[in-house]
């Protein structure tokens, strides 16, 4: 209890709180046992970085800022990444034979004198932010295990593929290179693995937040027991390599379990690998989490709960469109209605669903199933994808028979969803009887609230380049943000991404421009005239509340 009060007490002087708050926050801990650090930076009342100079000053020790020191990596493997995990620590630098050890107990006594005994150096504590300790550990964790003897000759044995382990010494550096990497992939929230072999070395890439990384390279010997591996976790034929294949694996990491999509490309060089790596959960985003703006929530919760009709969600690939069907299905999924999905692959079970997997080898397609799916009494009807004319006209006979269809396609706009329609060979009659709304999506990457940066630009300079900016009529200049980059967000200036809707609600004007086969653009413009704002608008706004970037607007919407 004196630490805490000691902590409080520091804070108070400093000014960075109130005794109210810190009243607050002791009644705060009599609930959840936390510690008071960790509750006044949960309840906004001060900065992690606030809690750790205070804490420094009551332990007398020194503080610092991993994002402006550093650490030097020569240093912190003087531990191995299991024992940095277990203690939560990291050694930063060596200065006068003082080893300098970020805590996050500067008080572990034990911690501290087994890595005398590991390093032989004398140890000296010192206190850093808790999220820049936890990035900086996880960093390091990901870099050792990246770590593979590139001069040792790859074993061309193929490993059987019962488990996925975290790989162990008995193993071939290929099937321990590629656990890791799969391990590492999990850790850093990536939808993507790509192995590309090069001329000398094989690169490998994640995608994060939408956004390619390289992680690791290796001798490019290394590359054809990699391909095995992945192939036979596949169940891919290893010996062809000419034509592209398709496979799949499951994984378990963490207690979570992870559905993993193959595919191989040949090239000059090799074969190139990319898996898609899918967490098969039965968590499932609620409609509030999705972040629609108050005036499209209601107008979508609105059309999903119409009795019948067809919804479409559009936009790339990545764009979230699974997660929003989930999510509308979630809103409308009770007792007395039969839900019934098509999936290729099924991402997340959930309760009181009927969830369909497609398998095309067997003959079961989205056409060959939403056809026998229909005899079996659905009230819901989601379709994982409309690819082609046949499975475009079931979808839409099934909305005009009394079913809520929901589907998604891959067009750039909401309006564009209507000609795509048409140009996939349904009459124009069917679309503007069925057609209830369309929601176009697009994920923005949201700048790290560490480290943006703001700067100011003048009302000439972003009517210039913007002249759709929404200013209001005095204002003369705007605050903008852009990304830095710190430890944090892994010097990316980016944490996490957040959608950008584009809803268009069928209304009988536009249902009589569909019959009238009026252009996308006619469409586009009577629906902004009716309150739909465009994909754009929507990106502008969250520019202009310091969410995300100009930079990452230009890169994700047009």
């Amino acid at each position: 209890m004196t630490e805490r009060v000691n902590l409080g007490q520091r804070l108070l002087e400093l000014g960075i709180v109130t005794e109210d708050q810190i009243q607050d926050a002791l009644r705060e801990q009599t609930k959840t046992r936390e510690k008071l650090g960790t509750i006044l930076t949960r309840l906004g009342y001060c900065s992690e970085e606030d809690v750790g100079r205070a804490m420094a000053t009551n332990l007398g020790l020194g503080f610092i800022s991993l994002n402006n020191q550093g650490v030097n990596m020569n240093v912190a493997n003087m531990v191995t990444p299991d024992f940095a995990q277990k203690n939560k620590l990291l050694p930063v630098s060596i200065e006068d034979g003082w080893l300098s050890v970020a805590m996050q107990n500067p008080n572990d006594i034990v911690s501290i004198d087994n890595l005398a005994l590991m390093t032989g150096y004398s140890v000296r504590p010192i206190v850093v932010s808790d999220v820049e300790l936890r990035a900086a550990i996880e960093q390091f964790v990901n870099m050792s295990s990246n770590v593979v003897e590139k001069e040792e000759e790859p074993d061309n044995s193929v490993v059987e593929a019962e488990s996925f382990t975290s790989g162990g010494d008995e193993e071939s550096p290929a099937v321990r290179f590629v656990n890791q990497i799969i391990a590492n992939a999990v850790r850093t929230g990536s939808s993507d693995i790509h192995f590309e072999p090069q001329e000398k070395t094989l690169r490998v890439r994640f995608r994060i937040d939408g956004v390619l990384h390289e992680v690791a390279q290796q001798s490019v010997r290394i590359h054809p027991s990699v391909t095995s591996r992945v192939k036979v976790m596949g169940g891919m034929d290893i010996a062809e390599k000419r034509v592209p294949q398709d496979g799949r694996a499951t994984v378990r990491l963490s207690d979570k379990t992870y559905d993993i999509r193959i595919a191989s490309l040949p090239s000059v060089y090799g074969e190139k690998l990319t898996l898609r790596m899918l967490e098969r959960s039965n968590r499932v985003i609620t409609m509030p989490q999705l972040g629609f703006p108050t005036d499209q929530y209601e107008r979508f919760t609105k059309a999903i709960r119409m009795p019948y009709g067809f919804i479409l969600v559009t936009g790339p690939t990545g764009s979230g469109k699974s997660t929003t069907l989930y999510a509308s299905l979630a809103e409308v999924n009770s007792e007395d209605r039969n839900i019934i999905t098509l999936e290729d692959p099924v991402e997340r079970r959930m309760a009181g669903v009927n969830q369909i997997q497609m398998n095309a080898r067997a003959g079961m397609t989205f056409a060959s199933g939403l056809r026998s799916i229909l005899r079996s009494d659905p009230d819901i009807v989601m379709v994982g994808e409309i690819r082609d004319e046949e499975t475009a006209k079931i979808a839409i006979e099934a909305a005009l028979t009394g079913h809520l269809v929901f589907s998604t396609l891959h067009t750039n706009d909401a309006p564009s969803s209507v000609t795509r329609l048409g140009d996939m060979g349904v009459e124009p009659f069917l679309t503007s009887s069925s057609l209830l709304a369309v929601v176009a999506q697009r994920l923005m990457r949201m700048l790290c609230p560490r480290c943006k940066e703001a700067y100011v630009m003048s009302r000439e300079q972003l009517m210039e380049s913007m002249p759709d900016f929404p200013l209001e009529p005095e204002q003369q200049e705007a605050t903008l943000y852009k990304a830095k980059g710190c430890l944090t967000c892994n010097n990316t200036g980016y944490t996490g991404r957040r959608g950008a809707y584009e809803f268009l609600v069928v209304s009988d004007q536009i249902r009589r421009m569909i019959l009238e086969r009026a252009s996308t653009h006619e469409i586009r413009d009577v629906a902004i005239r009716q309150g739909m704002r465009t994909l754009r608008m929507e990106g502008l706004r969250k520019v202009q509340s310091g969410e995300t970037s100009l930079e990452e607007l230009f890169r994700t919407i047009v």
